[in-house]
C-alpha cells in the first residue's frame, strides 16, 4: 500500500485539546472484524467485551517532564530544549532537540532556572534540530535528575496549542505508569481508571505489563509514497519472562489477547518466537507495521484515533483491515469523535 491510501480529511476542531473529564468516560467505538459492525459506547463499557482469563497487555512506561526552557549565554535568547534520551549518566550527556535551532552551535551554553544553577554545554550537532548536551550541575546524580524534573514541563504534543497545565502532569500519564523513559504517553492507556481496572480484575481478566519507551520518532511524518522505504526510529522495549508467560498461557487457552495501544503491539511483534508465542525481550525495536501484515500475538486491540498518513493509522489498518478502518474513520468524523493523544478510543475485536 502507498502513503496516499492513508490520507483523509480531519477537521481541526476534532483534535482533542483536553482529555475527557473522567478517564473511563471517553467515547469508545467498537469494531467487530468478523461481523464488520460498528458500535458506539463509553470506554467503561469495555468490560462487557472481556471474559475471565482474557489477557490485557499494557505499556507501563512513564513520561518524564522532557520540555525545558533555558536562556542562551550572552544574548539571553529563550531556547526550548526537548530531552530525548540520556546517553551517559556519569557524564550527564543527553540527546535533545532545540528550538530555535539556528541559534544553537557547538560550544554554546544554556542556563536553566531562575538561579541558573543548571547549565548545559552544546558538544555536538546530531540533526538539523538535534544536539548533544552535557549538563553541568553541582550535586549528585539523583539531585540532578530531581532538578530536571523540577524545571521540566509535561511534554504535551505540539498539536495542542495551549501551555501545559498542572493537571496535565497527572492526566498525560497512565495510572499504571512506573518505568520512566518516555517522551510521549502511550495514549490508549490514558482511558483506564483505577475503578475500571479493579472491575476488570474482579471479572478475572489478567493483566500483563510490558515496557516500550515512546520516542518522538513514533510521530515522525512518513515522507515516501512507497511505505517499504520508510524507516522508524528505534525505541527501547522490555518484555519480562513473567509477562511472556501470562500472554503465552492466554494464547494456549485460546483467550482474547488485547494489546492496549500501538506501542504494545509493536513490542509484542518484536519478540515473537518461531512457534508464534512471545519471547522475553530486552532491546530496541524499529519495527514498522503496515498492511498487509500477519499478526502473531494479539487478537484484539485498543487504540486512539490517529491523524492522516501516520504510522499509527497504518498499523491499525493492518490489524482491522484498510477498508473497515476507512469506514470507521468516516463514521468517527461524522459523529465528532475526538482524535489524537487526548482523544477518544477504539476497541477492535
Amino acid at each position: 500500500m502507498k502513503l496516499s491510501h492513508f490520507n483523509f480529511n480531519l477537521p481541526q476542531d476534532l483534535l482533542a485539546e483536553y482529555p475527557a473529564e473522567n478517564r473511563d468516560e471517553s467515547r469508545l467505538m467498537v469494531l467487530n472484524r468478523k461481523d464488520q459492525t460498528i458500535e458506539h459506547k463509553q470506554f467503561k463499557d469495555l468490560i462487557d467485551y472481556f471474559e475471565p482469563n482474557d489477557v490485557m497487555v499494557v505499556n507501563n512506561t512513564k513520561v518524564f517532564p522532557a520540555r525545558l526552557y533555558g536562556n542562551k549565554e550572552k544574548t539571553g535568547a529563550r531556547i526550548e530544549v526537548f530531552l530525548l534520551r540520556e546517553l551517559n549518566s556519569e557524564t550527564r550527556l543527553w540527546d535533545v532537540l532545540v528550538d530555535p535551532a539556528r541559534k544553537i552551535r557547538i560550544g554554546n551554553k544554556l542556563y536553566f532556572g531562575d538561579d541558573e544553577s543548571l547549565v548545559a554545554e552544546v558538544i555536538d550537532n546530531t540533526t538539523s534540530r538535534g544536539r548533544t548536551l552535557r549538563f553541568l550541575y553541582d550535586g549528585s546524580y539523583d539531585e540532578f535528575r530531581q532538578k530536571l524534573n523540577d524545571l521540566g514541563e509535561t511534554p504535551l504534543p505540539k498539536y495542542i496549542k495551549r501551555d501545559a497545565e498542572p493537571e496535565d502532569e497527572e492526566r498525560y500519564q497512565t495510572i499504571y505508569a512506573k518505568n520512566e523513559g518516555a517522551v510521549a504517553a502511550p495514549t490508549a492507556g490514558l482511558h483506564f481508571s483505577k475503578h475500571l481496572m479493579k472491575r476488570l480484575e474482579i471479572k478475572g481478566v489478567d493483566f500483563a505489563e510490558i515496557t516500550l519507551h515512546v520516542g518522538l520518532g513514533t510521530f515522525n511524518p512518513v515522507e515516501v509514497e512507497d511505505l517499504s522505504k520508510h524507516k522508524m526510529d528505534s525505541e527501547e522495549a522490555y518484555v519480562t519472562a513473567n509477562a511472556a508467560n501470562t500472554i503465552n498461557n492466554g494464547i494456549a487457552n485460546k483467550r482474547r489477547i488485547c494489546a492496549v495501544g500501538t506501542t504494545v503491539m509493536r513490542a509484542l511483534e518484536s519478540s515473537v518466537s518461531s512457534e508464534r508465542t512471545l519471547n522475553e525481550f530486552r532491546g530496541w525495536t524499529n519495527k514498522f507495521i503496515f498492511p498487509p501484515y500477519d499478526f502473531s500475538i494479539a487478537n484484539c486491540m485498543i487504540t486512539n484515533f490517529h491523524t492522516p498518513k501516520s504510522t499509527l493509522l497504518m498499523m491499525v489498518s493492518a490489524f482491522a483491515g484498510h477498508d473497515f478502518i476507512k469506514e470507521a474513520y468516516e463514521e468517527a468524523v461524522k459523529e465528532k469523535y475526538k482524535f489524537y493523544s487526548y482523544g477518544d478510543a477504539m476497541l477492535i475485536i
